[in-house]
């Protein structure tokens, strides 16, 4: 294989011509440049239009099994070095297991440690990213250390520490992503080392036969001759086969039609128990022959029982025909039988839908409303991307049970939820989810149930006995509804939390107290596991009057405590004398204020321009230091007017807790 590797060249800093070091197993495209001290590991592999060129910084180093992709540049200052896990001084230091993808720059002095992954277009420039971080896309990471396993979210520009030590976690899913990427570039560095050595070629161009040699099998032999390559795994499954095993993996595999692939409903193959790389193959080999024409999939599984690396390695479109005739036995189906009326709601004998939803449906067609189905992956649930299913033009509860099951059946493995419609008021009336990903048929329980048999409400005492919300959300959601405000409520996981990315589940369209607490408890119900906050706006004047935290993740329906901006009577708190000064804050604000400093919490502000707070990328001014709150209101009105045309939050802290109590937008651009 020739690579493009030269010295680096005589310079007034340095004329010792240093040549590359690169491991025997590595891979590096003649398309690439390395130049100079570059010390490259075993397994890694330099992809095509890479440039790494240590003649001015120096030296490199890239750790084993790591994957330097297309279009990469590295190059460092002449000054600046960090020190590598060796305790020696490097210009750039890259880990292993490490993945620098498609276009990214990594500018010396810089670090980037073990099992890291740095997204495409991302710039890594006098700065240290720890273990395990996870870097997205268009990223500028510049002058400060990112902690291990962090997570940076793509388009953030981190350029102080404060910034950095705030990033969320790197979750499960992030790091199964990065295992997959460090894989699927091991089988690629075999595969281009196959196909530069014609040994390796020849037998499947020509062979038709395929020896095992004792437990030297390498990759190369276990291609197979062009004549049965139907049944043969590609030099990527096999490399993929080989990481698992070495990783300490289960191997497992799962088959599924054309027609249940869009519907998720994937069933295992027989179990695979290998003591060995050969008889993984033969095992996998042989659940690819048994289900030819249906899709194939192999993935990982930890100690944890998580899945990594998954993978499909099989489709329908003949990328593997068998050798034989043999068909896969159609999997079992499920009945879907009719609703028979017996008096007492429990109308599916397909067993897919449960009492209270057929009694919330017949409760639906008694008032006159029309009747939706949507559905949604688990990816999209989180930013509410619902999809309808068919329409249901229906008036029986027979006809609407049988459509609400086949969309129930075209979807295994999504949400469903069912919908209420007034067609008259344009607006829904009920919004319940009937199917979680996990097969499980969801119980919509009594706060999500909105009506009776007789069409008056179930819950006649919410306001009272509500299990969901405290007194507190309960009194402010009566004092918004009482001065004419909008209701909303948003939504965010834990880990974007703390990058202030909120999803709004759109406006609550309730025309009593009753119902609004009904819809408040559904999406809470919805959501749970992450946080949500109720969102009061002011139609008039287009600008929101209240933001508090109702929920966290921890299942504790939060109370708003210092947050409430009302009195318990339905008229909004009047403005103390001590705020009749301020000529920036609102009264809200000055109130909301004062209840952090009595609180004893802690208050900082957050800034962003318009650009990027889309990304949520807000900037920190610091700790407020104020002994009174006259000090309080100078200080936030100060920073109103340094960052004018530009986002500002009014953040409050819970010293003793750590955690956030308060988070609302006090100036908008």
């Amino acid at each position: 294989m020739a690579v493009r590797s030269t010295a680096a060249p005589p310079t007034p800093w340095s004329r010792n011509l240093a040549e590359a070091k690169i491991h025997e197993t590595a891979f590096v495209h003649p398309f690439s440049n390395v130049i100079g001290d570059v010390r490259i590991g075993a397994n890694v592999i330099v992809a095509p239009g890479t440039t790494i060129r240590a003649d001015e910084g120096t030296p490199f180093y890239i750790g084993e099994n790591t994957n330097i992709q297309d279009g990469v540049v590295i190059h460092g200052l002449e000054q600046g070095r960090v020190i590598g896990d060796d305790q020696n001084k490097y210009s750039v230091w890259v880990g292993k297991n490490t993945c620098i993808t498609h276009m990214a720059l990594i500018h010396g002095p810089a670090y980037v440690g073990d099992n890291s992954f740095i997204g495409f277009r991302s710039t890594v420039f006098n700065a240290r990213v720890g273990a395990g971080c996870i870097v997205m896309m268009h990223t500028l990471i510049q002058d400060v250390e990112i902690p291990a396993g962090k997570y940076v979210p793509s388009g953030a520009i981190i350029t102080n520490q404060q910034q950095a030590d705030r990033l969320p976690d790197v979750q499960d899913q992030d790091k199964d992503f990065a295992h997959h990427v460090v894989g699927i570039n091991q089988a690629l560095r075999s595969g281009y080392l196959c196909a530069a050595d014609s040994k390796c070629i020849a037998p499947i161009r020509g062979e038709n036969t395929k020896s095992y040699k004792g437990n030297g099998v390498t990759v190369l032999e276990l291609e197979r001759s062009s004549e049965v390559a139907s049944n043969s795994l590609g030099a990527e499954t096999i490399e993929q086969l080989r990481y698992l095993l070495e990783q300490g993996y289960k191997i497992g595999t799962e088959h599924v039609d054309q027609r249940r692939f869009r519907t998720g409903s994937w069933t295992s193959c027989q179990p695979i128990e290998p003591r060995s790389l050969g008889e993984a193959i033969a095992a996998l080999e042989s659940c690819v022959t048994g289900h030819s024409g249906e899709y194939v999939r192999l993935f990982g599984i930890d100690k944890d029982r998580r899945r990594v690396l998954e993978s499909i390695i099989q489709r329908p479109d003949g990328d593997f025909k068998p050798a034989t005739n043999f068909k896969a036995p159609a999997a079992s189906s499920h009945s879907n039988g009719s609703y028979t009326s017996n008096g007492n709601g429990n109308g599916s004998s397909s067993g897919k839908i449960n009492g209270e939803t057929v009694e919330q449906i017949r409760q639906l067609l008694a008032g006159g409303y029309k009747i939706g189905m949507e559905h949604v992956d688990e990816r999209r649930f989180r930013t509410g991307s619902w999809t309808s299913c068919k329409p249901i033009e229906a008036t029986s509860i027979n006809q609407v049970i049988s459509g609400l099951e086949e969309c129930i059946e075209s979807h295994q493995g999504e949400y469903v939820r069912l919908i209420g419609i007034d067609t008259k008021a344009k607006r829904r009336v009920l919004e319940t989810i009937i199917q979680r990903p996990n097969g499980q048929v969801a119980s919509s329980g009594s706060r999500q149930k909105s009506f009776t048999s007789s069409g008056t409400s179930t819950n006649a005492t919410a306001t009272a006995t509500s299990s969901r919300l405290s007194t507190e959300v309960v009194d402010q959601l009566r004092q918004l509804l009482a001065s004419g405000y909008k209701i909303s409520l948003e939504h965010v996981d834990e880990r974007r939390f703390r990058t202030g990315s909120w999803t709004s589940t759109g406006q609550i369209q309730a025309s009593s107290e009753r119902e609004a607490i009904a819809a408040i408890e559904g999406h809470l119900g919805e959501y749970q596991g992450e946080y949500v906050r109720l969102i009061g706006i002011d139609p008039k004047a287009k600008r929101r009057v209240l933001e508090t935290i109702i929920q966290r993740p921890n299942g504790q329906v939060a109370s708003p405590g210092s947050q409430k901006p009302f009195t318990s009577s339905s008229a909004p708190s009047a403005t103390p004398t001590a705020t009749a000064t301020s000529t920036r804050l609102s009264s809200e604000v000055v109130d909301q204020l004062r209840q952090l400093l009595a609180g004893g919490s802690k208050i900082s502000l957050e800034h962003v321009d318009q650009r990027r707070f889309r990304t949520g990328s807000w900037t920190s001014t610091g700790q407020i230091q104020a002994s009174s709150e006259r000090e309080a209101i100078a200080a936030v009105e100060g920073h109103l007017g340094e960052y004018q045309g530009e986002y500002v939050r009014l953040i409050g802290i819970d010293p003793k807790a750590k955690r956030r109590v308060l988070e609302t937008i006090i100036q908008r651009p």
